[in-house]
């Protein structure tokens, strides 16, 4: 199986930005929904955005809606998760994945840490 590779993540103030990229080896990427996903310590992964193939149409968690835009480069077999107006509730390490996961080849990644402290 491969494994996504995330990165971007760090440790930022409340109110400020970070941008999460995703990548993910093999040319059959786009013909998946793919969604970013969150665990903070102590509770369940949870999904906070989703994309999907074709057109691109996006959702998001009522958490994450409006500060949180998720985005993708097919030609890169890449995904983005653009965070803004970050809260301390927002600290989770943040994995990238298909919907539903683990679809094709692909499982879950090491994830990028998230902290949003002052």
């Amino acid at each position: 199986q491969v494994r996504f590779v995330e990165s971007g993540g760090g440790l930022v103030q409340p109110g400020g930005s970070l941008r999460l990229s995703c990548a993910a080896s093999g040319s059959m990427l786009r013909i998946y929904t793919m969604g970013w996903y969150r665990q903070a310590p102590g509770t369940q992964r949870e999904l906070v955005a989703r994309i999907s193939s074709g057109w691109g149409t996006t959702n998001y968690a009522y958490f994450v809606e409006g500060r949180f835009t998720i985005s993708r480069d097919n030609a890169e077999n890449a995904v983005y998760l653009q965070m803004n107006s970050l809260k301390p509730e927002d600290t989770a390490v943040y994995y990238c994945n298909t919907i539903p996961a683990n679809l094709g080849d692909w499982t879950w990644g090491q994830g990028t840490q998230v902290t949003v402290s002052s």
